[in-house]
Parts: C-alpha cells; sequence; structure tokens
C-alpha cells in the first residue's frame, strides 16, 4: 500500500496494550502521548502546511529556511458584493427557462455564468500571513502537529516554535524557545488588487516589555477586519497571540483584538493550553475507531481532527476550504464558496455517526439562519412559495451564479434537507424535529411542488432537469426529461417528509406528502443500470455520481433485496466501465461509501486505498487532482478541498457500521484483510450509541446503549458463532435480533472465544 512517505505518525504508549506492527511507527521509546504528523522542512507552500483552527479562525503553518509562516483565516470575511446582472428584473428561473428553450446558450452564459467567471465576487478572504524570520543559522527541520493536543509544530536548528488556535476562545497562540524571531504582519496583497480595495493599514507600539502590531484591511460593503500581534520575549522564551476581528463583533476591530491578545499574553501560553486540551481531550473521547491498517487508520483520525479544528456549532459551517482559505496571492479555487452541489452535504456526512453533533450542528445552524433568505429565493427567482437554496451560495445565502444547470438548480435544498433529517434520525430528539427538520425540509417541499407540472405521462416534473456536472454548462445538460439526480431527491424527500410527518402524529401532512411522492415518476433503468435521465445511458468517465444518488447518500435503492442489489451494483459497475481518467478524489470516497453500502467490503477498500494513494497531500487535505501520477485520473490539478475527507472518514464508518431502513448492522462492510478491528461510541440511527468488536473475522462483543425508548432491531452480530452470551433477553427471527430499549439501557452480547486487549489505534486516547 503507497502512502506517503512523509508522514510519520506515533501513538501513545501504554503498558496493557501491544503497538500495531507498522513501519511508520516509532519505537516505543521514542513514543510521545498523542498522535504526530512530521513533514521535512522544508514546506514551501501554504495548501501543504500544518493545519490549526478553532472553527471560527485558522492557521497553516509553513515556510523555508529562517523564515516560517503561518497563514491566517477567519470564516465569515466575505467581500459579498452583488453582480449587476443578479439584480437585474429579468434574473429569474422564468427567464432561464426561456432562454433554454430558445437555445440561446450565449445569453445563458452572459446572464448566469459569465458573472461568477469574470467577476473576482462575491467571494470568501483570507485574512493575510504572520511571518516569523529568524536569525542567520536558525533553520526549519520539520514541521509537526500534534493532532490529540491540536498543537502545531516547527523544530529549528537551536529552537522550537508551538502554536495552537484555542479551542474556547478566538486567539492563536504561539511559544518560541530559542533566538526570538522578527515578526511581521503580511496583506492578503494579490486579492486585495483583484477586488480594488485600499492597502492595508498598519500599525504598532509597545508598553511593559509587550510589542503589538497590527494591520486593518478595509473591504467592500463596510466590512474591516484587523490582525492583531502582541509578542512578548522573557528568558530566553517568545509567547506570541494573534487575533483576527472584524467590524461585524465591534465598532473598532483593533480595539478588541488588543484586548484579546493582552488577555491571552496575561494568561501565558501553558495555561491557554491547558483550556485547549481539555476542550480536545472531549471531542476525541466522543468515539474511537481502531482498524488494522496503518494508513486508512491515520488518515481517519487526520480527518476527524479537520471537524474539531475546522467547524463548531456557533461558526459559519467550512466552506470548500474549511478555515484554510488559499493564500497564494490570488482568489481562493471557485471564490472558496458553499457548493450544494455536493461538497456542502458531503463535508458534514461523516459527523453524525461519530457522534460529533455539535460539529455537525454547524451546517444546520448556518441553514436554519438563511430559511428567510431561502424563502426570498424563492419568490423573487422562482416565483415559488416555500424556500429555495442555491446550488453555489455565499455567507449570506445569496446565489453566487456559475454554471447555471447546476448553481439554480432547485433540488440543491432536498440535499441539505437530508442533513437536517439524519441529524433527527441520529438523535431522534422530537423537539429537534418539531422545531427544526421537519419545518426546513417542508419549504424545500412546498417550493418543489409548486415548482413542478404535469408531463405528457401526468406525472409531476420540473420544467428544467440536469445531472452534476453531466455535460458541463453546454446547452447538451439541460436534459430533455427529469434527470435520475432531481428525481432521486425527489422521491427521497416527499418520502422522508411522511415519515416525519407520522413521528409527530400528524396523519394528515404525511398522506399529502405520500400524495406528492405517488405523482412522482420512477427512476429510469437501462441494461439493469440507473441512466442519466431516460434514454440518456451514461456516455463516458464522470467525476460526478449523480446519477447514482439513490442508492447513496439517498438509500432509495434497497441493496437488502436481490433486485435492488443488482441494481446497484450494476450501476456501480457501468459507472466504472467508462474509466477513472475524469474522476477526482471526491470520486473514490463517493464510491467507497457506495460499495460498502452494499456490503461489498473489499471494493470499499480498494477505492479507498486508491484515494490515498493518489489524493492527499503530506498534511491530509484532499486533493482534486492524482497526485501520484499513477494514472488514478486524467486530473493532476491540486486545489484542496475538504468533501474528499470526510467521505473517506465516512466510508471508514460504513464499513463497521450502518443503520438505514430501521436496522442497525455491526460490521457490515469489513474488508476480509480488516481480520480484527473495533469501534467505541459510534451513532446509529434510531438514538443507539456502539461498540463493537471483530477478531479473526468474528464479531466477539457488542454494546448499544438507548439515548431513547424504542425498538432495536440489530442484524445479528454474532450469526455463525455459537455460546453467544447476552445481558438481557433478546427476540431472535431469522437474522434479526428483536429487543425493547429504554433511555440509558444498554445491551451486550459476546461469544465465548478468549478476549484480549485489542490494540490501540492512533485514535486511542491514554
Amino acid at each position: 500500500m503507497s502512502k506517503p512517505a512523509s508522514w510519520r505518525f506515533v501513538i501513545c504508549v501504554c503498558t496493557a496494550f501491544q503497538l500495531l506492527t507498522a513501519p511508520a511507527f516509532l519505537p516505543a521509546q521514542e513514543q510521545p502521548s498523542g498522535l504526530t504528523l512530521n513533514l521535512p522542512a522544508p514546506v514551501s507552500t501554504w495548501e501543504k502546511g500544518i493545519p490549526l483552527g478553532n472553527g471560527i479562525t485558522g492557521g497553516l503553518l509553513w515556510g523555508d529556511g529562517g523564515t516560517v509562516n503561518l497563514s491566517l483565516d477567519r470564516g465569515d470575511l466575505w467581500d459579498l458584493r452583488v453582480p449587476a446582472v443578479y439584480q437585474r428584473p429579468d434574473w429569474t428561473y422564468a427567464t432561464l427557462e426561456r432562454l433554454v428553450r430558445a437555445g440561446d446558450e450565449k445569453q445563458i452564459h452572459a446572464m448566469f455564468d459569465n458573472p461568477y467567471d469574470e467577476l473576482a465576487y462575491p467571494t470568501k478572504l483570507n485574512a493575510g500571513r504572520l511571518v516569523l524570520t529568524f536569525p542567520q543559522g536558525e533553520k526549519a527541520s520539520r514541521f509537526t502537529l500534534d493532532a490529540h493536543r491540536a498543537e502545531g509544530g516547527v523544530v529549528l536548528s537551536e529552537g522550537k516554535v508551538s502554536a495552537i488556535f484555542a479551542a474556547t476562545q478566538p486567539v492563536a497562540l504561539l511559544r518560541i524557545s530559542g533566538p526570538a524571531p522578527e515578526i511581521s504582519l503580511m496583506d492578503p496583497s494579490g486579492v486585495v488588487e483583484k477586488l480594488g480595495y485600499a492597502p492595508a493599514a498598519h500599525g504598532q507600539s509597545s508598553e511593559r516589555g509587550i510589542h503589538t502590531r497590527w494591520l486593518v484591511q478595509h473591504a467592500a460593503l463596510g466590512l474591516d477586519y484587523a490582525v492583531v500581534v502582541a509578542s512578548r520575549t522573557e528568558h530566553g522564551t517568545t509567547e506570541i497571540a494573534v487575533a483576527i476581528v472584524s467590524n461585524r463583533e465591534g465598532r473598532d476591530p483593533v480595539a478588541l483584538g488588543k484586548r484579546r491578545v493582552a488577555k491571552a499574553l496575561s494568561r501565558g501560553y501553558d495555561a491557554v493550553l491547558a483550556e485547549h486540551m481539555a476542550w480536545w481531550k472531549n471531542f476525541w473521547s466522543t468515539s474511537q475507531v481502531r482498524v488494522p491498517q496503518e494508513d486508512v487508520q491515520q488518515q481517519y483520525v487526520l480527518d476527524k481532527y479537520f471537524y474539531g479544528s475546522a467547524s463548531r456549532a456557533d461558526a459559519p459551517p467550512m466552506p470548500l476550504q474549511g478555515v484554510w482559505t488559499a493564500d497564494d496571492g490570488g482568489l481562493p479555487p471557485w471564490k472558496g464558496d458553499y457548493h450544494n452541489d455536493l461538497n456542502t452535504q458531503m463535508m458534514y456526512i461523516a459527523a453524525p455517526e461519530a457522534g460529533l453533533y455539535p460539529e455537525g450542528e454547524s451546517f444546520l445552524n448556518f441553514n436554519w439562519r438563511l430559511l428567510p433568505v431561502y424563502r426570498n429565493f424563492a419568490r423573487s427567482f422562482y416565483g415559488v412559495p416555500g424556500a429555495i437554496v442555491p446550488g453555489v451560495e455565499a455567507i449570506n445565502g445569496k446565489p453566487l451564479g456559475g454554471w447555471a444547470q447546476y448553481s439554480l438548480s432547485p433540488t440543491m435544498g432536498a440535499w441539505v434537507a437530508q442533513s437536517f433529517y439524519l441529524h433527527w434520525r441520529y438523535t431522534m430528539d422530537p423537539v429537534f424535529l418539531r422545531t427544526r427538520a421537519y419545518p426546513f425540509a417542508s419549504e424545500i417541499g412546498t417550493a418543489l411542488l409548486a415548482l413542478m407540472k404535469p408531463g405528457p405521462d401526468g406525472k409531476l416534473a420540473l420544467p428544467l432537469s440536469s445531472s452534476p456536472e453531466m455535460f458541463d454548462n453546454s446547452l447538451k445538460a439541460w436534459l430533455p426529461h427529469t434527470s435520475n439526480f432531481d428525481l432521486a431527491l425527489e422521491r427521497w424527500l416527499y418520502g422522508a417528509l411522511a415519515e416525519m410527518a407520522d413521528a409527530q402524529g400528524d396523519t394528515a401532512s404525511a398522506a399529502h406528502w405520500r400524495g406528492v411522492l405517488d405523482r412522482l415518476g420512477q427512476l429510469d433503468v437501462m441494461n439493469g443500470a440507473l441512466t442519466i435521465a431516460p434514454g440518456i445511458p451514461l456516455p463516458f468517465s464522470h467525476r460526478h455520481l449523480s446519477n447514482l444518488m439513490s442508492i447513496y447518500p439517498l438509500g432509495l435503492v434497497d441493496v437488502d433485496s436481490e433486485q435492488g442489489h443488482a441494481l446497484a451494483m450494476n450501476s456501480i459497475d457501468d459507472f466504472a466501465s467508462k474509466g477513472h481518467s475524469a474522476w477526482l478524489g471526491y470520486t473514490y470516497g463517493w464510491l467507497a461509501c457506495m460499495m460498502a453500502r452494499t456490503g461489498n467490503g473489499d471494493g470499499a477498500l480498494r477505492y479507498l486505498d486508491d484515494y490515498l494513494r493518489g489524493f492527499i497531500f503530506e498534511n491530509g487535505f484532499h486533493v482534486n487532482g492524482d497526485q501520484s501520477r499513477l494514472g488514478l485520473s486524467e486530473s493532476h490539478y491540486h486545489p484542496f478541498t475538504l468533501e474528499g475527507n470526510f467521505l473517506a472518514m465516512q466510508a471508514v464508518q460504513e464499513m463497521l457500521l450502518q443503520s438505514w431502513g430501521g436496522e442497525v448492522r455491526i460490521f457490515p462492510a469489513a474488508p476480509s484483510q480488516w481480520q480484527s478491528a473495533s469501534f467505541e461510541g459510534l451513532r446509529a440511527e434510531g438514538g443507539y450509541v456502539v461498540s463493537a468488536e471483530r477478531r479473526d473475522g468474528h464479531t466477539t462483543s457488542v454494546s448499544i446503549t438507548a439515548s431513547v425508548d424504542g425498538i432495536l432491531r440489530l442484524r445479528d452480530p454474532f450469526a455463525g458463532s455459537g455460546n453467544v452470551q447476552w445481558n438481557r433477553p433478546v427476540q431472535l427471527s431469522g437474522e434479526i435480533l428483536t429487543v425493547h430499549m429504554t433511555k440509558g439501557q444498554t445491551l451486550s452480547g459476546s461469544t465465548g472465544r478468549r478476549q484480549e486487549a485489542a490494540p490501540p489505534g492512533p485514535d486511542a486516547l491514554h
């Protein structure tokens, strides 16, 4: 198994356990506590730096020679100017429909595509860069990340840099032992020029041994933000505090920033670090996964680390690059925006099963707050009641435009609604169902119903349909019939609305939504495989699995049935048969999830292995193109986007635990080479917390705790094993165990196999 040569991870030593046997682990006597990533210097570009963050702010630690850089970002820094064409009264869905019918490709591009490509705004902004220049002879030898401490580091010739983005307050702190560096702030100059801003204003002051520097950037529409840095050197140690503040927090961002850095310095690095580590200890303890394949284990832990670094319930959700916006003198790739045709939903797909509910709530809270904006968009652009989510949006929920087939597809809101639905299914929180999940989804359902009209066959259909990102933005991308992508989202949405209405005892609404479902067509199948749309089989290699949405993540195809399983496998095989020349990194992660959903663990692992071989940087970031040059894709470009990371994380979880269709399945797709594996605290739909262990290819122990009252339906995890002992009576019918569970009650079972302590994976805490 190939992996980046510069990865070196270490895990904590515990006398009761033996280490996983893997050459990249350091000898036991050299192992510090925690999981450490080491990147040999130089790390010459920002995108390959050590990622640090606290949800609202983030930084990348990188450098060359005697220069150490910390690229700075804050999640809510945006230029939100609106292109003039978007403000025209005829910038509407009706106009788009008319132009499509007329075949006026030039005008479609002019009104809907070109503003995204030709104008610099709207766009995410980066905050600038902290630059440490060390005296001659003091050079970086390696850059490090201790993921469990969420602490970055730089090993120097004579000293060391330690850095955190404090988990409990909006500041970053650095501690430098050895020669003190020269400290400076670099403007995001290239972006400023492209956006027409005046250069940032700089200032500095000194008082009582503390030197403070700042820059203030005046951006568009009255946005000002400041980067404030305070430093103090005592007894051969330099401590630095950094705050990124906008005038949305206070009228004077410099003054507020000064207060924050002064407070942080007065407390000191160690005191802030202690609180920071306590937060991260709680984060890591939520759930744990251990698999015997080192590179998969490492990437899983690092992907989980990205959630803790880049997503918090009270902060904006992760756009394409999280809190690590590009620092290369240009605009971020795809403007660093929110792409709802894949990226945002896949960013948060792994959070529920990992039990990372606060991190997932970032996306939910964001979309809930924007519901009034989505309602206005439905009225003003589409001319319908309810709410529609733009396929590509800014942080304020306004559409950014782009390829109109996808950036203005009205079904993207149904995919966003799935995140609300899944949060309810995993938590079974009746208040969330009543006040968030059902209201949000019903607004989307209302808008789509108003937009659809009966076709020649009497079935409801949208006026325009497409399938991301099939045929790019050509006229051919407007399909003559409803795509399987749109139809799958519609069928999923109205089925979910009926289910949620039933759960609240609202039988009238449930009947209404089922009536809508009955008026929709059926997914199109040709030669045993799902098509793009009726009469249009998948014609060539494609990056987006848009025609297979019904298999995963929507789960409309019942892969438990012989017919459904055959349809799923035939469709995946058809997709793969067109070759992987157009695939990107996320394609492999998505296929790994899909194969796991069909129960094919070996197939899932093959795709996951290819993803790890070709589509990650040394720091763990998912990269769109094939960096390995092994022929995994014809694309070799390297903007990083995070959705591939979380698809890979979810693929691992899908191999270990599934809970769709009202049944909990333990080790449903464990690859044959994972003869031993375990997990603790993963979540299952129905409100269950699940732990299990597998040894010698067989499940040896299971523990399931209910967070709500309910009936647990468990696919027998010990099928074929004798001498199973349960702690309470279970009812077995075929392969299904049924148990009435009350809140807080635990069902546990084990076999008579000899139990040994499982080796701690790098995700273990001690």
